[in-house]
Parts: structure tokens; sequence; C-alpha cells
């Protein structure tokens, strides 16, 4: 039994009387990176490049917002290792020098030296771009929510992982709460001391599960999807030189990931063009299957996985039940906190199993997860007069999600019933752990 088991009662009482359906797809991934050829990035989407065009749902009649539980993802940044810049170049650059580029592989070449020198010293670093997503994402909370972040004297709670990228962002979110309500009451804190929930490490059974599958998924993914020849003809005049001299599946990956994050900067280089919609859509599987398997609730890896934030989700409902005034707590990381806590809330899709990976993609898609500055956030609502049921609404990079309980009035939940759900979830998987 995987720890995807769930409260057996609660599904059928879902099954019942839940009014919104899990969110489907209108069209194929294929599709949807064809149409916009960015979301191949996985992880490196810009946020931007996605936002949500439809409305908010208004709260329930009598009903206002009161504090919001949050987690978000960093912005946009740089690569983060020397060689995912240099190594491509260095393959280029041995053919270039022995004659075996074509046109296009010297112009490839000369893109990725004149983009190079923008790296020195900032691997990692968040980018222009990164921190204009956190501006962006900070006003439309307080756009969304002013009940909550206009509210006098309001109280935020504001924390961040030790990495420079997610401090940036943190900062710049708040000033936009700040410009928005000068009276707010904003505490930032960064230390070690909070990384255990803020960035928790694989542990216990999720590491040794972690560490022994999904390999051999993976592998048998990139070489099914990996189909370098057309490329290499593109940049290289010489079969055999490519034969003899160049890895080119794994150059092919390499261009690919300097391609995608180059929407992390304000920049007109562009990369994208050199790749097929085939070929995208290709790479993309390779990383959505990589992905699943790490941190999704893949059945391959005993659906463990998204309880890697089982701490964080300790935090968020620890923190929710100590909640008496109006306030907000805004906690900031990375995307292997956000993609396995979305898993572990069960929003939408997120928490599908999928045993042919092949068709994973019909609906699980990690663009829609986590892209720079993805965020998760949870609204509390209470009656303005009077007692009576406190009620949640689930954002996943600010579109209402489902989550995995029987409601009467999506997108809002009973917290009672969430809360419960998910302590039974906890519950269950430390008593196997």
């Amino acid at each position: 039994m995987t720890m995807r088991t769930t409260l057996l009662n609660a599904l059928l009482l879902a099954a019942v009387t839940m009014t919104a359906q899990t969110a489907t797809f209108t069209k194929s991934a294929k599709e949807e990176i064809a149409e916009n050829r960015y979301l191949a990035g996985s992880n490196y989407l810009d946020y931007d490049r996605q936002l949500s065009t439809t409305p908010l749902t208004p709260a329930p009649k009598g009903y206002v917002p009161y504090y919001m539980s949050h987690y978000g993802r960093h912005g946009s940044r740089w690569l983060i290792n020397e060689g995912e810049y240099r190594s491509p170049i260095n393959t280029l650059r041995d053919a270039r020098d022995q004659g075996k580029l074509t046109a296009e592989g010297l112009e490839v070449l000369r893109k990725l030296e004149e983009f190079l020198p923008t790296t020195v010293k900032r691997l990692g670093d968040l980018t222009t771009v990164g921190e204009r997503q956190h501006h962006g994402i900070g006003r439309r909370m307080a756009e969304h929510f002013p009940e909550i972040f206009k509210t006098r004297n309001v109280p935020i709670d504001a924390r961040s992982t030790v990495v420079t990228r997610c401090i940036l962002s943190m900062i710049a979110e708040c000033e936009e709460l700040m410009a928005a309500n000068p009276t707010a009451r904003i505490h930032n804190d960064v230390s070690e001391s909070l990384q255990y929930y803020l960035n928790q490490p694989w542990e216990g059974r999720v590491r040794n599960v972690g560490r022994s599958t999904g390999d051999r998924e993976s592998r048998e993914a990139r070489l099914r999807y990996t189909h370098p020849e057309r490329l290499m003809k593109v940049l290289f005049n010489d079969e055999q030189y490519i034969y003899n001299n160049v890895r080119a599946g794994e150059l092919m990956n390499q261009l690919f990931d300097v391609a995608t994050n180059m929407q992390s900067h304000d920049t007109d280089i562009e990369l994208l063009s050199l790749f097929t919609d085939d070929e995208l859509y290709d790479q993309w599987r390779i990383r959505n299957v990589g992905w699943y398997l790490d941190y999704g609730a893949a059945p391959q890896a005993e659906g463990v996985m998204p309880f890697s934030q089982l701490n964080l989700l300790k935090n968020i409902i620890e923190t929710a039940d100590t909640v008496t005034q109006t306030q907000a707590t805004l906690r900031f990381g990375h995307e292997v906190c956000v993609m396995p806590l979305a898993c572990l809330l069960e929003m939408d899709n997120c928490g599908a199993q999928v045993e042919n990976l092949d068709t994973l993609d019909n609906v699980w898609r990690n663009y829609r997860i986590f892209p720079m500055g993805c965020n998760v956030q949870l609204v509390f609502y209470r009656p303005k007069k009077g007692n009576g049921d406190i009620l949640v609404k689930g954002l996943l990079n600010e579109r209402e999600t489902t989550l995995p309980v029987a409601t009467n009035q999506w997108p809002y939940y009973r917290w009672v019933d969430l809360r419960r759900y998910y302590l039974e979830k906890i519950r269950q998987f430390e008593s196997q752990n």
C-alpha cells in the first residue's frame, strides 16, 4: 500500500458532494508548448509568461479573508553551475578550431560566448526578471486580499531560507506590501534554524526511497525522448566528427537548458529557435518525468516523495492554529519545496499517480506547478459577524485549486475538514516511516 492511500470516508463523501472537478487539460502538453514555447523550460519558466487571467471567486456571503499562509519559490535566476554554461561552449569551440561547425553552429557559439561574461560571480543569483516577478506577486496579493494586507498595523511574518536569491525575493514582495500599506508591521527572518521546514532535507523513508528508485525510469525516459540527430547536423558539418567527438544527447540537453533559461534575463539572445516543436516537447517530457519521480506522488517511488515537505505542512497547520487576528505568514524557498508541497496538499492534479510514464503529461505537467516564482497560497476566511466555520481557499500560482475533501461551495473548503484530512495523512505516513 502506498502513502497515496487516503481517508475512504472522505473520498466517498467527496464523490457525492464535491461540486468542482479536478482540473482537466483542454489541450495536450505538446499543443500547449507549441503555442507557448517557454513552457518547455519546466522550472525555468518565467512566472509572468503563464499568469492566470481568470478572476478569483468572491468570498461566500458573510465571509471575509483574515489570514494568508504562503510558501513561494525565489524568482528567475542564473543557472547554478558554471559547467552548465561552459560545457556546450567548450564542445563548440573544439569543433570550431577544427573547422567542423556550420554557419549556424558558429552563430550559436557566438551567442553563448556573448552571454558568458554576465554569469561571472552570478551563478544562482536572482535576476531582474526574478525580482520583477515577486514585485508583481506582492502587488497582486494586496489587490486580491485588501482585507488582509491593507488592514491597519497588520502583522506580516516573512521568513526565507538562507539562500540570497530567496532573501531578495522575500524583500521584493515585502516592498510591495509595505507600499500598499505603510502601517503594516513586517517581520523578516533568515536563519539556519528555519531550514528544517523551509528547505527540509530528504530524511527517513523519503531519503531511502529517493536514493533507490526512479533512476532507471528517468534514464529510460531520457533515452526514449532524446533525438539529437537533426540538431547535430544543424551545428556540425561532419558526421564522422560528431560520431567520434561529440556526446550528441548530452550537448542537446545542455543547449536546451541554456536556451530555456534565457527567459530568466532581459536579453535579446535567443536560442529556443534551435529546437523544433517536437524536440522542445520531448526535452520537456524528460524533465517532466524526472521531476515527477523525485517529487511527485509517483507510485514508482511508493508515493512518498511529497512527504519531503512533511515539516512544512506541519508548520502550516501549527501556525494556522495560533492565528486569532488578521495577519499573514510568508515563507520563501525553492521549487523542490513548492512542487512536493502542492503534491502533498493534493492541489488539482498535483497528487496524481501514474504508472505508465509515457502518459504522464495527460494529467501532470510540471510547468503548471513550479515556474520561477511559483507559490502556494492558503487563504483563510471567517464570518464577518458571529460564529461559523473557518473556510480556506487554495491558490497555486494564483489560480484557485481543488483540494482533497468535500465541499458544496468550491473553491472554499471547511478548514476543520482539511486539517483533519492532512493530519490523518501525516499520521499514516509517520506510522510507516
